[in-house]
């Protein structure tokens, strides 16, 4: 959840993108080239395969490990998952998933992603309307979106995209969500939830993605957007007597001025969240106030919902925005 399109740990979302670059061999690499070749140490390949099976690993005649190219993927992916902030176990678990082609969401992934290199927005719309009927809001977020975000992303990074290609796809999700939200009959009664990027942050899809999961509870929000200010987000707070704020940050650098904006939400009393890449690993949250948001977005509505005495149990409204 909330991750930056700009993180250096991307993750691979489909098993055709995981396959490129890797090096072709019959009869599998050995495990010190392996080690080599992905920047994992040899123990640690030899600690996952053993505790969790990922990859199981073909052997040579004299029982010595031998990678090959689907084993390969497995590894890079691990790789990848530990570096996004998972403990091994969830890495495996996730790895799992992704290769997993009785996956519903790795055809809407691929398809969403056929239509982002067109750069046709009615195309990506589209599947985003057919995966909501299909996977629901929160799965849509999870297993659909965000994961095309991120391989946007790293397209981009590498130069396999263009910055039009990445701009459109963005917008096309921001409006989508938008809509969303504005479709979504809310409650007018109780206080909104305010959500923000720290003080250097400019990453909002995450927040307008929880946004419009909020939406669908009935609760309002609003999205005081990238580089929300301490003294801003102290004064929506109090103006709105807010019921609960989100602060979202993504890179380390930019953590400190989130934890200090943090920090000074917290002395008025307000329920207190926090998400993104900035606290991905456990020793980044030490001291830091409020309640640890992870990364699957379902959960996080109901932790920000728990908090203000809403249930996220309600009926769904229509799924359908065509």
């Amino acid at each position: 959840m909330f991750r930056a399109r700009a993180d250096s740990f991307q993750r691979v979302t489909t098993v055709n993108a995981v396959a490129q670059d890797l090096p072709l061999v019959s009869d599998g690499l050995p495990i010190k080239q392996v080690s080599d070749l992905m920047g994992v140490p040899a123990p640690t390949l030899r600690s996952w395969e053993r505790r969790y099976g990922v990859p199981a690993v073909s052997r040579s005649a004299g029982g010595h490990r031998r990678y090959v190219p689907d084993e390969l993927k497995q590894i890079r992916l691990m790789r990848d998952e530990i570096g996004r902030g998972k403990r091994a176990a969830e890495a495996a678990l996730a790895v799992r998933i992704l290769l997993d082609q009785s996956n519903p969401s790795l055809s809407w992934i691929s398809r969403l992603l056929a239509a982002s290199e067109r750069s046709d927005p009615a195309a990506m719309r589209a599947v985003l309307d057919q995966s909501l009927d299909d996977l629901g809001l929160a799965d849509t977020l999870d297993q659909v979106l965000m994961p095309t975000m991120r391989q946007v992303g790293a397209w981009w990074d590498s130069g396999r995209c263009d910055v039009g290609q990445e701009h459109i796809t963005t917008e096309t999700a921001r409006g989508w969500l938008a809509r969303l939200t504005t479709l979504s009959p809310l409650d007018t009664i109780d206080p909104p939830i305010l959500l923000a990027c720290g003080p250097l942050d400019m990453h909002t899809l995450g927040l307008e993605a929880l946004a419009a999961l909020l939406a669908e509870q009935g609760r309002g929000t609003r999205v005081l957007g990238g580089r929300t200010s301490a003294l801003t987000l102290v004064t929506a707070a109090t103006a709105t007597a807010a019921s609960a704020v989100v602060v979202v940050s993504q890179l380390h650098t930019q953590r400190r001025p989130a934890v200090d904006a943090l920090r000074t939400v917290a002395r008025t009393g307000c329920p207190l969240f926090y998400a993104g890449n900035a606290f991905a690993f456990p020793d980044q949250r030490v001291g830091v106030p409020g309640t640890y948001l992870g990364d699957n977005f379902a959960t996080a509505r109901d932790m920000v919902l728990g908090s203000t005495g809403s249930d996220s149990s309600s009926p769904q409204l229509s799924r359908s925005i065509a």
